[in-house]
């Protein structure tokens, strides 16, 4: 099984990383397409030039890469925003593509504290929405999983993700060994922090934050995306799986 693990920033990706890496028969890659990204946009991030220099900027040898077959199943977590028109797609019709979200508050309250002024781009949420609803309407049916339901109640939720998608059930997945994970990109150690130091995934979610006033209009753009995957996710509760739209 190949599967493709979407998500914007600060969206509880690396833990998913990581809890999937804990499983015996699990190859994992950290976000290959973000040298390409960079090398395309121009963007300046922190550790730009180590990024650049540790993966390929040819978006199709990163395909060539990634579509590469493993003795393990393969999971491997992607920055939706990572994927700039004109980067190949087709390959993904081979993977189990699953949607992560997150309530954009907590991303922008997380994104803000490592790197100031994130703009809706930055975040993801609308190419999210844009390549859930392109998929679909090749015929797929992705997969849609809430991180707020994943703090609820860790492993309710990762049995219902690993039986919608045919995986077994292994427990291993709800912890992990503090320090990180050899397949961290270069780029771990600015953005890792708190999730080589946890040993597992972190409780239920508080209120949500406030969001300052400045980023306010990133907010309100990126809920209609938010919003709109939200009524496709998996619950916890039996039967287990998808259940219809909500209204």
């Amino acid at each position: 099984m190949r599967i493709a693990m979407w998500s914007g920033p600060r969206n509880l990706s690396t833990a998913m990383m990581y809890s999937f890496a804990s499983r015996a028969d699990m190859a994992v890659m950290d976000e290959p397409f973000y040298a390409a990204y960079l090398a395309q946009t121009g963007l300046e991030h922190p550790m730009r030039d180590e990024i650049l220099a540790a993966q390929p900027t040819d978006p199709v040898e990163v395909v060539a890469r990634i579509t590469t077959p493993v003795a393990l199943h393969s999971y491997q977590k992607h920055m939706c925003h990572h994927m700039l028109p004109g980067f190949p797609c087709d390959w993904m019709e081979g993977f189990t593509n699953i949607f992560l979200i997150r309530h954009p508050a907590r991303v922008i309250a997380s994104y803000a504290a490592k790197r100031e002024q994130p703009t809706l781009a930055d975040i993801g949420f609308t190419r999210q929405a844009e390549m859930f609803d392109e998929l679909r309407a090749a015929g797929q049916v992705p997969v849609v999983i809430d991180s707020h339901d994943i703090r609820q109640d860790p492993e309710a939720m990762l049995r219902a993700l690993c039986a919608e998608i045919g995986l077994t059930w292994d427990a291993a997945m709800l912890s992990w060994p503090a320090g990180g994970i050899a397949e961290d990109g270069v780029w771990a150690k600015h953005w890792y922090g708190a999730v080589w130091r946890s040993t597992g995934f972190a409780g239920p979610e508080g209120p949500l934050p406030e969001v300052p006033a400045e980023l306010a209009g990133v907010e309100r753009g990126a809920m209609e995306a938010y919003e709109h995957l939200k009524r496709f996710r998996i619950r916890p509760w039996p039967p287990a799986g998808r259940a219809s739209p909500e209204a």
